[in-house]
């Protein structure tokens, strides 16, 4: 009898480790400096190689051939408070790595006898890194996970007419996915299972521009989804009961469309005012399936359930440049971003909640080289969540569940650069 529950207590865990598996999964809005600074509201500007992230349609803006380049780098601060009543309650937890960092590099250049634009991107749209200490009390829910994922994106605008411009582009995208959760509530005995796979994925994007009059400025753009079929490895073990193993396995994961619509208005030629409104499809994120390729001992399921039932969420965004002589210019920005996980499977490894971003930047552009530097402040108040469901059996056995206060608190710093010639 307790064989049996021993082994039904492992296929329990299996199950729900993908829980984890959006831990890190959201997405990376910032892909430039002064993007950043204007708090993401660039959908309708888009005047620099950015564009080919931002709205392709705006490479049309730019003359002759452009590199730019940047990096983000964040210090990202979650915490996490148990409920009244429950072991440690009163104590905060924060996350055991605090720090992140993205590059990103676009190349553009105009063709000169025709109104066509090409491009080309190298950016990171989703990421990160994110643990959690065995003490903060739901160990065997979810414990640590990690998203890599890059993309090249060669994109072609064309402008249609002197105030219309339209783009699109295709990409390769690759994800490598690592995931970690416990089997028991402690560490000790040693107990563990993971998920470690890879993958490539085909996307696309679009962007229209359009300017109705010289203080107006209409855009758009959509990214696709992209779905991935992760090829690598379970491995688990817990001492005393089975020895540490491991199989072959895939998941399919998907990543969700979005699509933003901005409205910029330039009164006069030194000021530029823009506000965007961000979809992100995330009801794509439903039930998948760990599919390991033999079947396990110890009464382990070989195809794992993976319930996550995400919703879809909006960011809506607030942005302005005030342009100076000598190319110098300063902005400052605004940006919501709705919460996009349900409490009924909420997940300490996604921590999502309502956030808030400020962001102020400098940048300077010159004949043949310019720059960009931004501070982004952000802040999620606290977020309780109640009456979430173990996303595991042993979460049921160790009384372990997401249920708790969550905050999050971020500072960053942007830098972007470009040579234009």
């Amino acid at each position: 009898m307790k064989s049996f529950a021993r082994k039904f207590l492992t296929t329990a865990t299996l199950s729900a480790t993908a829980t984890a598996a959006y831990a890190n999964g959201l997405r990376v809005v910032s892909q430039d400096a002064f993007a950043a600074a204007r708090g993401e509201a660039f959908t309708a500007t888009a005047d620099n190689a950015s564009a080919i992230y931002y709205n392709p349609a705006g490479l049309t803006q730019l003359e002759g051939t452009q590199l730019r380049g940047g990096i983000y780098g964040l210090e990202l601060l979650p915490t996490y408070e148990p409920p009244a009543g429950r072991p440690n309650s009163g104590r905060v937890y924060s996350t055991e790595k605090h720090y992140a960092a993205a590059t990103q590099t676009f190349f553009s250049h105009s063709l000169k006898k025709v109104p066509v634009s090409v491009g080309l991107g190298l950016y990171a749209p989703y990421g990160g890194t994110l643990g959690w200490p065995d003490e903060a009390r739901f160990r065997s829910v979810a414990q640590k996970s990690s998203l890599t994922y890059l993309r090249i994106n060669p994109v072609v605008a064309v402008k249609l007419a002197d105030s219309f411009s339209i783009g699109a582009g295709a990409s390769l995208d690759y994800a490598r996915l690592s995931l970690e959760q416990g089997i028991l509530k402690s560490a000790n005995p040693l107990n563990y299972f993971r998920f470690a796979g890879t993958g490539y994925a085909a996307g696309w994007n679009v962007g229209a521009l359009w300017k109705p009059h010289e203080m107006i400025s209409l855009g758009a753009t959509v990214r696709g989804a992209t779905s991935f079929n992760l090829s690598g490895q379970t491995s688990f073990a817990e001492e005393g009961v089975f020895a540490a193993d491991r199989r072959d396995a895939k998941m399919d994961f998907d990543f969700p469309l979005s699509a933003v619509f901005g409205v910029s208005f330039r009164p006069t030629p030194k000021w530029n005012l823009e506000f965007d409104v961000d979809y992100t499809d995330w009801d794509v994120v439903g039930q998948n399936t760990i599919r390991q390729a033999e079947a396990p001992p110890f009464g382990i399921q070989q195809n794992i359930p993976v319930k996550l039932f995400w919703r879809s969420s909006w960011m809506y965004s607030v942005g302005v440049t005030r342009s100076f002589d000598n190319g110098w210019h300063l902005s400052a920005g605004y940006l919501f971003n709705e919460n996009s996980v349900p409490d009924n499977y909420y997940t300490p490894l996604v921590a999502d909640l309502d956030r808030h971003f400020v962001t102020i930047g400098l940048g300077r552009t010159g004949k043949n080289i310019d720059f960009d530097l931004t501070y982004q402040f952000g802040y999620g108040p606290g977020h309780t969540v109640t009456g979430s469901q173990p996303s595991s059996t042993p979460g049921f056995f160790a009384n372990q569940n997401a249920d708790g206060t969550y905050k999050f608190t971020s500072h960053a710093l942007l830098f972007s650069a470009g040579l234009h010639f």
